[in-house]
């Protein structure tokens, strides 16, 4: 599908979505509306004959239908592949010789969510400001496009070096917004440098406007974003930090733990060498390795994907598969259960 066609298509569908979510939104006011006139009729009657008894009103009960991902608007879901994936984006790839071993809709472009940090990252380690220097959290680092909750409250002190910790592992916004917002001529600065570091790597259907990937104006494909997961692979501190399983880090007066947005990095099936996942409503699961098997490098990249499990498992079934298709996967792999 051309990035053009599909930017059109993505348009019309959101419009499609946001008419139908107003129409919903006023079905419900009517909804509340008429139970409320109702609720004051009942009792009139229950004041002027008081030895009836009243029978207890039963709630309305509004089933919300789920917000559909841009993938999913945008037909990209039934687009069929040997593996039945439920992301509606896919692409595996050899790291050294770029050899594509499966791919799904490549070249669609969507809402990457926080794999948008893996780039907030690069830039602020190639800009070689202090990583020692303490950074304060402010009210400026509050998420106000999805009003997600941050345990880094405003007035918490850490260091640049463990907010990038934070955001890479943990998928901070907070943490990744103060990284950003200290960034060399601040934080406009550093999303004209993510846009441009973009560009030097030739990720041409790729566009950021915040540097936490809560916006679902902050989109790319799989095959920018395996260019990107390449360049990133190259420096040691993403490596450590995206595959870290666990690390605690004092929060004010108290010692908190944080944890890996990633589960696989936990995994004894798999060597991973750098990820970073993502979510948002428009974007469904997102999810971005570096992984050795069977003898080789591999880069998997999985949007758009429906369930709350469903890019790990869109993983395992890549793993799975290659492991019955490689000659090399009883020597470099533990049996498949």
């Amino acid at each position: 599908m051309k990035t053009s066609a599909l930017t059109s298509l993505l348009s019309s569908a959101a419009l499609a979505l946001a008419l139908a979510v107003t129409g919903l939104a006023a079905h419900v006011d009517a909804s509340a509306a008429s139970t409320t006139a109702q609720k004051s009729k009942r009792t009139v009657a229950t004041s002027v004959r008081k030895t009836k008894p009243v029978s207890r009103m039963r709630k309305a009960v509004v089933v919300v239908p789920a917000v559909a991902t841009f993938g999913q608007l945008s037909g990209l879901h039934s687009v069929d592949d040997p593996l039945d994936l439920k992301s509606g984006v896919a692409l595996v790839m050899d790291q050294d010789t770029n050899e594509v071993l499966l791919s799904k809709n490549p070249e669609a472009v969507l809402p990457i969510a926080s794999i948008t940090k893996l780039m907030t990252g690069l830039v602020v380690l190639e800009a070689r400001q202090p990583m020692d220097e303490k950074i304060e959290i402010t009210d400026e680092d509050k998420d106000t496009l999805k009003h997600t909750y941050s345990r880094l409250r405003p007035g918490t002190v850490l260091t640049r070096e463990e907010l990038l910790h934070l955001a890479l592992m943990a998928s901070e916004n907070s943490a990744a917004h103060a990284l950003a917002r200290n960034y060399p001529g601040g934080l406009q600065a550093a999303i004209a440098a993510m846009n441009q570091k973009a560009q030097a790597l030739g990720m041409t259907d790729t566009r950021y406007i915040e540097p936490t990937g809560l916006s679902s104006s902050n989109q790319s494909s799989a095959k920018d974003l395996a260019a990107l997961v390449k360049v990133a692979h190259e420096q040691p501190v993403l490596r450590e930090f995206t595959t870290s399983k666990e690390a605690s880090f004092m929060i004010g007066r108290r010692e908190m733990a944080f944890h890996s947005t990633n589960g696989l990095v936990r995994s004894s099936d798999w060597d991973i060498g750098l990820q970073k996942t993502g979510f948002i409503n428009e974007a469904g699961k997102c999810l971005v390795m570096q992984a050795q098997m069977y003898g080789r490098k591999l880069i998997m990249v999985f949007l758009d994907a429906t369930g709350k499990t469903a890019r790990i498992a869109d993983a395992e079934r890549v793993r799975k598969w290659l492991a019955n298709a490689s000659p090399m996967a009883a020597v470099h792999q533990p049996k498949l259960n």
